[in-house]
């Protein structure tokens, strides 16, 4: 995997994946950033949501779970001294769909965090992580 970082201007930069995606990231205006983009340590809470939810999906559907909709609000708390690393994070699942076994899913949150997601098993050596989750029937 590769990846690069491009400096644009005051503390703003493009990242650019190695499968040819962009993202702007940026600081604060008390850091010399104009807000135009996403904080790094913003980006990486945003992997670990999108790589946990990656996996739960997938093992729903492996398990004919008929899911609708899913979204993972995830919260974080980091250390007060540099490196302000994660301390905590939680995320919490919103899963619907029609039918929904609980038991499912919470073992495909389970098995995410636990077994699948690299990035939450890796943030997981700084930071406590926890999950939770509720289900809505969909119309």
């Amino acid at each position: 995997m590769k990846a690069r970082v491009k400096w644009i201007d005051g503390v703003a930069m493009l990242g650019e994946s190695g499968s040819g995606h962009g993202v702007v990231m940026d600081g604060p205006p008390e850091l010399g950033g104009r807000n135009v983009g996403v904080r790094p340590m913003e980006m990486l809470l945003l992997g670990m949501g999108g790589c946990t939810q990656f996996d739960v999906l997938l093992i729903l559907r492996k398990g004919r779970q008929q899911v609708t909709d899913c979204v993972v609000e995830l919260e974080a708390e980091r250390a007060e001294q540099d490196p302000k690393v994660f301390t905590r994070i939680h995320a919490h699942f919103i899963v619907t769909g029609r039918g929904l076994d609980p038991k499912r899913v919470e073992q495909a949150i389970r098995l995410s965090a636990e077994k699948y997601c690299s990035a939450s098993i890796m943030l997981g050596a700084t930071a406590a992580v926890t999950h939770d989750f509720e289900i809505r029937e969909a119309p």
